[in-house]
């Protein structure tokens, strides 16, 4: 039987919509983009015959042309695939519509489905979604046309960029006036908008417009990985309401044991269900459906009231699938583990967004929810190939280089006239430029999961390894990659470590040549991508934060004094390093910890304190005294910081304490060059002031100046009061989750043994449940038989036995809110170590997170602090 494989499940599946994008262009938004380039789909588009792959929200009026030839007529097909709600994608897909003139079948695939759209809180769509948005379209489309037919019967000069705003029922919301539609192409714009309703009519009967569902829209990071994408409704929609329970919008609300129902279902959990059972299926899998917390709970039902008796009499394969609460375990994803993926998704550059959804919500969903949606931070990592392989050959590459430049000027319709363009001027412009802006954007490189050595997934492997494991294993790689080349190279390797003086100049020689760097293309970019991440500047700061984590680690075995004198410890620093920083430039600030760095320790701090000292305070796990310290270290570093009042606890205050930190620094200026006298100190008028009046003005600039700082003190001491009932609330996840009360030290005893007791909980899980022991909290959910089974024939002595998770051969693992590096790496040492060789894992979540993203959804716009 076929290994489970969620990267070649990807792959497998646009089989099913071959019929419609032969012959047409193909047009993905950043969502689907971003899957693509993962899964390195495109050369598959490519050999199902898509004529060209465009961007959704970057159309261009090129994009017309952008096949044409001498041998080849216009597309007449037009494909769009996103992985966002219709409603979100409207005003995109309207305008990539009404760009092809020449259109006769435009085809539209959605990964979300029709329920969920009529389901969605604000959706202008009723139950037969699909067929209601395909009129809708249509009647957009024939107004927009005989608008701007209206409009070129006024006037022939009509401009080629127009603005609408449509009005009909539910949909004005969708298209911002401030969006701009392209004109049709110019070759039939006459005749298009000539005022002639007869061909209009025409028009419109010719085109044909179809919507379909296309669930698999997610990111394989390897055959047996794969996350959300970052920029696709999925991931975007909230996972929590805010009230008592909640820690961020981005994250699960804690396990109280009263999962949510109803209206106080979040968005997010109705689109990760509907997700989980379209991709179950289209994989062939029938799943025995397990969760772990409140919102697992919901995604589980909801699971399960989509299944039915068609489902079960099918011939599939048996999974188990596990989903946990990401608020279960918020250590984990925030501590700074022993992983190579995640160092290189901590190092490396992000794509910027491509645009803002949120604008287009609907205002009752913000007044109830909060924030429409949640702006993840971009998967598709940058890997700056142009940076790294200039070294030795920057001739050539600068050479190269140039001659993009001058291609993509020479396309560039927004700034180029129609007459013809001197790419000698061009490329003399770029010889005078030593870094132009694009540079970084023609030559950057990408993750590929499906990129193999030797039918060995590079992703995979690298999952699977501790950073210095995956070091060596990407050096060696590169070894025998010159080898099978014939390349010969002298350089000096260490055994038993891999250094970036060791790893850059194997990269250069094998990016040598073109044709070797087209075939060694994957572990030149992972390589590449390594290379970034053992930086000196990444690797300082990472280490430096592992090290203050494992020191609190060690406190919290101790007792609730040391580990507050270690946090309070770590903040003092942080204040010294940004005084130091500000006096002296010449130390670097790159292994020094920011404010930033010490109040996301602090956090860390507290879950620890937590879990180990639940009852000593009577609001938090610290006493009054050691949290008064605290308090007091926080306010000093606060008012040392300048960068400190962009946290959302500080919103309003910025202003404030800018001002006083630059006050401040102006102050020290003056103290640092006392003898410098300013021509204001011999200013006549000061001379008539003597005595009494001198002194009255001094103690009135001192009296006020005094005021001031005590009125921003006394705010920020409300600040940091609501800031520490927040680390409260942290510090209580043992004690108010329901699963964590009940079953942890269960899990711990069980394991047995210390090197087991610094692993994340997703370990601790499998290793208790591949040993078939109870997981208290771990709720089983029946199919549709098993329930008939239950209700009806139960009755008879003919009930259905709960299945074991440890039977299934194989096992989903899904954790609502995201994953990290480390935990993977965890999970596939539990299968190992459980002796079950032919148990099949795959891992996934909502998003991939680096403790970056954590410190965001803890304390940035997203927190419910």
């Amino acid at each position: 039987m076929a290994l489970a494989d969620v990267a070649k499940a990807f792959l497998d599946s646009f089989g099913q919509m071959s019929e419609h994008i032969e012959g047409a262009i193909l047009y993905l938004d950043s969502g689907c983009t971003e899957s693509f380039q993962f899964a390195g789909g495109f050369p598959i588009l490519l050999d199902l015959g898509v004529r060209a792959v465009c961007s959704l929200e970057n159309l261009c009026s090129l994009d017309v042309v952008i096949n044409w030839n001498a041998n080849s007529d216009p597309a007449t097909k037009i494909v769009v695939i996103t992985s966002r709600l219709l409603s979100d994608a409207h005003r995109y897909i309207l305008r990539c519509l009404s760009t092809h003139q020449c259109v006769q079948r435009f085809t539209v695939y959605t990964s979300i489905s029709e329920i969920v759209h009529s389901a969605y809180p604000d959706s202008p769509l009723g139950p037969d979604a699909f067929r209601e948005y395909e009129s809708l379209l249509l009647q957009d489309y024939e107004e927009l046309i005989k608008k701007r037919g209206t409009k070129s019967g006024l006037s022939k000069d009509y401009d080629f960029q127009e603005n609408t705003n449509f009005e009909d029922e539910g949909w004005s919301h969708l298209t911002s006036s401030e969006e701009e539609v392209p004109h049709l192409g110019a070759a039939s714009s006459a005749k298009i908008f000539s005022g002639d309703d007869e061909y209009m009519e025409d028009a419109g009967q010719k085109l044909v417009v179809s919507v379909h569902h296309f669930p698999m829209i997610f990111c394989p990071l390897s055959p047996r990985v794969f996350v959300l994408p970052s920029e696709g409704s999925v991931a975007e929609a909230c996972l929590s309401i805010e009230h008592e329970d909640s820690i961020s919008l981005g994250l699960p609300p804690i396990s109280s044991g009263v999962p949510p129902d109803g209206d106080d279902v979040p968005p997010g959990a109705l689109l990760t269900a509907h997700f989980l059972y379209h991709l179950a299926a289209k994989m062939d899998l029938k799943t025995e459906i397990y969760s772990l917390g409140d919102l697992s709970k919901t995604v589980g039902k909801i699971m399960t009231d989509m299944s039915s008796l068609y489902d079960v009499g099918r011939r599939k394969r048996s999974a188990g699938l596990l989903l946990i609460d990401r608020t279960l375990d918020l250590l984990t994803p925030c501590c700074h583990g022993d992983s190579l993926v995640d160092r290189m998704f901590s190092s490396l550059p992000r794509r910027e967004r491509t645009t803002s959804y949120s604008h287009m919500k609907g205002s009752q969903t913000q007044v109830k929810l909060g924030p429409s949606i949640l702006e993840r931070a971009s998967l598709n990592v940058q890997i700056p190939l142009a940076k790294i392989l200039r070294g030795d050959s920057e001739t050539n590459n600068s050479s190269l280089l140039e001659r993009i430049e001058a291609f993509l000027a020479g396309w560039d319709d927004s700034s180029s006239a129609p007459q013809s363009i001197n790419l000698v001027n061009l490329c003399n412009k770029a010889q005078d430029e030593k870094s132009t802006p694009s540079e970084v954007q023609l030559l950057n490189g990408s993750l590929v999961s499906t990129e193999t050595f030797r039918g060995t997934p590079y992703m995979e492997a690298i999952f699977d390894r501790r950073t210095k494991d995956g070091a060596l294993l990407v050096r060696k790689w590169l070894q025998e990659t010159l080898r099978r080349e014939n390349i010969a190279i002298n350089v000096k390797t260490r055994p038993g470590f891999a250094t970036k003086s060791e790893l850059k100049p194997m990269i250069e020689t094998l990016a040598k040549s073109q044709s070797s760097s087209l075939r060694n293309k994957g572990i030149i970019q992972l390589a590449a991508a390594v290379l970034v991440a053992l930086d000196e500047s990444h690797c300082a700061r990472w280490d430096a934060l592992t090290s203050a984590e494992k020191i609190l680690s060690a406190s919290a075995g101790d007792t609730s004094q040391s580990l507050a004198a270690q946090i309070s410890d770590l903040i003092h620093k942080s204040t010294l390093s940004a005084s130091s920083g500000q006096k002296s430039k010449t130390e670097p600030l790159q292994t020094l910890l920011s404010f930033q760095d010490a109040l996301f320790l602090m956090i860390v701090g507290y879950i620890l304190a937590g879990e180990n000292f639940p009852t000593s305070g009577l609001g938090g796990p610290f006493s009054w005294e050691e949290e008064h310290f605290l308090k007091e270290a926080v306010l000093d570093a606060i008012l040392e910081n300048a960068s400190a009042s962009k946290l959302k606890f500080l919103h309003g205050l910025t202003e404030e304490l800018e001002a006083n930190f630059n006050r401040k620094k102006l102050e020290e200026t003056k103290e640092t060059s006392p003898d410098t006298l300013e021509i204001d100190d011999f200013d006549d008028d000061q001379w008539g002031k003597w005595g009494d009046e001198e002194e009255d003005d001094d103690d009135k600039n001192r009296k006020e100046k005094q005021y001031g700082d005590m009125q921003l003190r006394l705010e920020l001491r409300d600040r940091v009061d609501s800031l520490f009932k927040y680390l409260h609330k942290l510090s209580s996840l043992k004690r108010r989750n329901a699963p964590l009360r009940e079953g942890t030290f269960y899990l711990e005893s069980n394991l047995g043994g210390d090197p087991d007791s610094n692993k994340g909980l997703l370990y601790k899980i499998l290793r208790s449940v591949l040993s078939k022991n109870d997981v208290p909290g771990l709720e089983y959910h029946s199919s549709t038989v098993g329930r008939l089974f239950k209700s009806g024939f139960g009755r008879f002595g003919l009930g259905q036995a709960k299945p074991s998770l440890a039977d299934q051969n194989v096992i989903l693992v899904f954790i609502v809110g995201g994953i990290n590096g480390t935990e993977v790496r965890e999970a596939w040492e539990a299968i190992s170590e459980s002796g079950r060789p032919d148990l099949e894992l795959i891992v996934g979540g909502t998003t991939l997170l680096t403790p970056d993203n954590m410190f965001d959804l803890l304390m940035g716009k997203y927190s419910c602090l």
